[in-house]
């Protein structure tokens, strides 16, 4: 057991730095195994169009300046070869760049893919397996999780970005990866966090491509922190729960009269490490819309509504949006009525509703910027009336409970409650359903048939000795 001269009691980061690094492959449940796999499928699918943001363009045009092409690591579509720190964020931020991958919201929110590029760079750099980059990914998704759970209240409620919390994270599905010693993980862990503190402003009010970046970027310091810590370089042990660490830090926050704190217990209790433990990835939900992850629900009972009543846009007085609260605070704030970048639409409620309900659809196409400029949209999403449902606040976070009012010009009310959108464990998306997704995002950019096959190398990802084979399918041709 290794203690600090300076602490009386075990620290988290060596609990958790100790689980991880004992994990093995055979471990793992042949559930978690499939969720890997099918987290992966539709995080690629994400990445594909994602490449073809104009926020990845500058990134990707930003690092060939800053390399010279060589390295063991591939870029996602480009097939540009970059060290594993660099690749990591760019195909990390590739998957996030759409606002269209996974989601866990818990105490805090957070998106596990924005991190699983940091092990799969250094599998590949490193000419690992298939099986090393699942294990990996497993990892990330579990303490990702956990940590997004374990805030009396969340992080987001103080004002802070939950991609504070996924720079405790990555380094630990990176670590794993490089089959780190304890003592090096911890050290990983507190390099990485150590300065990765991330406030709320990236997504308060107006946003910039920095939304869609924080969190990559924690991934980024995951993979550098454990290539550093490998190599001898020490961090900070207590980054947890140790002096002026994670937990001391927020104690002097006051919410609500009482100070902000967590759950150390809960973070370590049960890891899971037989294939008969439960593991955290299979509670973890995909998006059916390219959309920040509360508008679902409403965004799910206004579709339903309009198609089980055959409601055209002009018949529409008003449609009244019922959420928790700070759903109507992310996603119905004065800036969200006025949206003029894609960052913005897809956290707006307003501009969802009104293009969803004048398209019949909301897809990538309807965050094009000729879309979300359109001045006709204007009068429809000051139709949209967002207000905090406080009956809704308590059933948060087990549902995400929304109810749509959509008044007609005659006067007739149509209203649609939703407690769990489509994509959600509990309503789970099939490998079917994410290959309509996938073939929707990567047809134009590799092609369908290449699709087909990288759909094939995806879901048989545990047989692959090294991951070459991946990334040639990735590559647009």
């Amino acid at each position: 057991m290794s203690l600090t001269t300076t602490e009386s009691k075990r620290l988290l980061s060596y609990t958790i730095a100790e689980w991880a690094c004992a994990l093995k492959y055979d471990d793992l449940s042949p559930e978690a195994i499939q969720a890997a796999k099918l987290f992966w499928f539709d995080s690629i699918g994400c990445a594909l169009g994602g490449s073809q943001q104009e926020d990845a363009k500058i990134l990707l045009k930003h690092y060939r300046v800053m390399c010279d092409g060589t390295g063991k690591a591939t870029t996602f579509v480009s097939g540009f070869k970059t060290n594993p720190v660099d690749a990591a964020f760019l195909n990390g931020h590739m998957i996030r760049a759409m606002d269209y991958n996974d989601i866990y919201w818990k105490a805090d929110p957070c998106h596990p893919s924005d991190l699983i590029a940091a092990p799969l760079a250094l599998c590949e750099s490193e000419g690992l397996s298939g099986k090393d980059l699942i294990l990996g990914t497993i990892i990330a998704y579990e303490i990702e999780m956990r940590l997004c759970e374990i805030g009396r209240p969340g992080v987001r409620e103080y004002g802070w970005h939950h991609a504070t919390l996924s720079a405790f994270a990555a380094p630990i599905a990176a670590g794993r990866v490089l089959n780190l010693t304890t003592d090096q993980m911890v050290s990983a862990i507190g390099i990485s966090a150590a300065r990765t503190f991330c406030p709320g402003a990236v997504t308060a009010g107006k946003l910039t491509n920095m939304k869609n970046t924080v969190d990559p970027w924690a991934g980024r310091m995951g993979t550098e922190s454990a290539l550093l810590a490998r190599e001898g370089f020490s961090g900070p042990e207590h980054i947890i729960d140790g002096k002026e660490g994670l937990f001391a830090v927020f104690s002097h926050v006051q919410y609500k009269g009482q100070p902000a704190s967590f759950d150390g217990e809960a973070l370590v209790n049960d890891l899971p490490n037989s294939k008969n433990s439960h593991y955290r990835i299979l509670d973890c939900g995909m998006k059916s819309f390219p959309i920040e992850a509360l508008s679902h629900s409403p965004l799910t009972a206004m579709m339903k509504t309009v198609k089980e009543n055959d409601i055209k846009a002009d018949d529409v007085k008003e449609i009244k949006v019922e959420v928790i609260a700070r759903a109507a605070d992310i996603l119905g704030d004065p800036h969200k009525y006025r949206p003029d970048s894609k960052e913005t639409a897809d956290h707006s409620l307003p501009y969802c509703m009104a293009v969803g309900l004048v398209d019949g659809m909301v897809t990538p196409l309807q965050f094009r910027e000729e879309r979300v400029r359109d001045q006709s949209l204007i009068p429809i999403m000051d139709k949209v009336k967002v207000v905090a449902n406080q009956e809704f606040e308590s059933l948060f976070p087990k549902f995400q409970p929304s109810r749509v009012t959509i008044t007609t010009n005659d006067g007739k009310s149509y209203s649609t409650r939703v407690d769990v959108p489509k994509g959600d464990p509990r309503d789970p998306m099939t490998e079917e359903e994410i290959a309509v997704k996938f073939n929707a995002l990567g047809s134009d950019v590799i092609g369908k048939d290449q699709c087909k096959e990288l759909q094939k190398a995806i879901m048989s990802i545990e047989t692959a000795e090294k991951l070459d084979g991946l990334f040639v399918l990735t590559t647009a041709r």
